[in-house]
């Protein structure tokens, strides 16, 4: 599925400049990021701190490039795919080496993809599709599925809740041993201070030029250290005074001093993605439809995207799951459910549902994201204006994530996502995804979705899709808003990227 020529040009993943022969090769940069991941196990979980990290470390079959098509990564090439869209035969790459010394071969594809469906949620996914996954040789993997599923190559392109290849030996659960085909391997990691990682040497390159995810991975620097900087006003300061190479999820009102500074450049994707509020249709009060659709006729999207990001430069007030310039786009369902900020209808909505005022509405949300918790701000005002009572849990985003498992300790948990080249990436379509978003309806409409390989009828179903979360809210999407970064200016090869990136960056002598 192709994305449309704005979108390409405004957000694509750019390939480095073809100055390859001129990046010095050597050193170690410092990257500043929100906190500290939860884990290290890209399999087991969606947040995109560990994917910024781990991405580094471990490799999948395949991945993206700077259009959003699915390419090759362990894998020789695209898979082949039978006549009735059941059998994939997938070949590997010959010569690709773990972390660990030992070869990469078939045996461990099948075991990785086998500990995926089960520990990993996008894995889960994809199980009730699957029938085996076999290795045919050394070299080639073969899956069979149950009926088609056109999803499957991105969900094994995704580095979220990643199918990444371990050793066969090497699938603990919990994972023990990090070992990867990462152009980077794990040296040390000392929590709350840095993870380090060091230039793996017996890394196999893919040919050719990089391409965003895709094409060439060059390891330029010795070593890369992320280091937690959970406060966004310090990570501003430290962005201005050069302390790190590279300082992620800046808040937007610091352009103007970033931009000014003589050390460091902004880093500025847009449009990014979508912050959205995810309900607890498990347990508690979020449990009843009727009170998820109270809480969301409360709420002024309007007014959380501008207490969040300030200026309009930066966000845009937009109800459809995908904007206008994403093939995706689709206005289905969001016509009287998007933006209507009627705090007295959805008081008389919540009696009406049974709502007494007794029970809070539990807001589990993160000040290391600011952004999450101005908006948190704001829709607690709006639902105390509903007659709501709030309980706002402000917590670090690693305890968020472990709290956000757990169905007894919240209603609402606020959360963003980049625009993804593929609808059914979207964790909260998955009944395991922390929500538990499990009906009829969502089973009807998003099986269809992911059974259908026809591009065209793909659309008109993924609109159907839409037009149920919009009537069952597992979540509400709040607007489209831009991601700021920066970089010091002598770091070369480093692009704007939703999950950015640091194999094919130098530092400029």
């Amino acid at each position: 599925m192709k994305l449309k020529l704005a979108f390409l040009v405004a957000t694509a993943l750019i390939a480095a400049p073809s100055f390859a022969a001129a990046q010095e090769k050597g050193g170690v940069i410092n990257v500043a990021t929100i906190g500290e991941p939860p884990t290290l196990d890209p399999m087991a979980s969606t947040a995109d701190l560990v994917g910024i990290v781990t991405q580094h470390i471990f490799e999948t079959l395949y991945t993206f490039d700077k259009g959003w098509k699915t390419v090759p990564l362990l894998a020789e090439s695209l898979p082949e795919i039978s006549a009735d869209g059941k059998t994939y035969v997938i070949k590997l790459r010959s010569g690709i080496k773990f972390h660990d010394g030992s070869d990469m071969a078939s045996d461990d594809v099948v075991a990785s993809l086998n500990r995926w469906v089960k520990v990993a949620s996008r894995g889960k996914q994809a199980a009730s599709f699957l029938d085996k996954i076999e290795a045919t040789d050394a070299s080639t993997v073969t899956i069979t599925l149950k009926q088609p599923y056109a999803p499957l190559v991105s969900l094994l392109a995704f580095n979220n809740s990643a199918a990444i290849i371990l050793p066969a030996e090497k699938q603990d659960e919990p994972m023990k041993e990090f070992i990867g085909t990462g152009p980077y391997m794990l040296k040390e990691r000392k929590a709350d201070q840095y993870i380090q990682l060091a230039r793996f040497d017996g890394y196999k390159s893919r040919g050719g030029e990089a391409d965003g995810y895709g094409g060439a991975r060059h390891q330029y620097l010795d070593e890369i250290r992320f280091v937690p900087v959970p406060d966004a006003n310090t990570r501003v300061e430290a962005a201005v005074s050069g302390q790190y190479d590279y300082i992620d999820q800046l808040p937007v009102e610091s352009f103007a001093k970033v931009e000014g500074s003589s050390t460091v450049e902004p880093v500025v994707l847009k449009p990014f993605g979508y912050p959205v509020f995810v309900f607890n249709t498990a347990e508690g009060v979020a449990k009843d439809v009727a009170m998820r659709k109270a809480i969301r006729q409360a709420l002024s999207m309007e007014d959380m995207l501008a207490a969040a990001f300030g200026s309009t430069d930066f966000y845009a007030l937009d109800g459809n799951i995908y904007p206008k310039n994403f093939v995706w786009s689709t206005d289905a369902g969001v016509e009287g459910n998007y933006n209507v900020a009627d705090p007295d209808g959805a008081k008389e909505a919540a009696k009406a549902a049974g709502y007494d005022g007794e029970k809070p509405i539990r807001i589990l949300t993160s000040r290391q994201y600011e952004f999450h918790y101005k908006m948190a701000q704001v829709a607690a005002e709006y639902l105390k204006l509903a007659g709501f009572k709030v309980d706002m849990q402000v917590v670090d985003w690693a305890t968020l994530t472990q709290r956000r498992a757990d169905k007894g300790l919240w209603d609402i948990y606020i959360t963003h996502s980049p625009f993804l080249p593929e609808p059914a990436l979207i964790g909260s379509l998955a009944p395991s995804s922390p929500g538990w978003w499990d009906t009829p309806l969502r089973k009807q409409t998003v099986e269809a979705f992911s059974a259908e390989a026809d591009p065209a009828k793909r659309l008109a179903l993924w609109a159907d899709v839409q037009k149920a979360m919009y009537e069952e809210i597992p979540y509400m999407k709040i607007g489209d808003f831009n991601a700021v970064a920066a970089k010091k200016k002598t770091i070369e090869g480093v692009e704007a990227a939703p999950w950015p990136y640091f194999w094919n960056a130098s530092i400029k002598k």
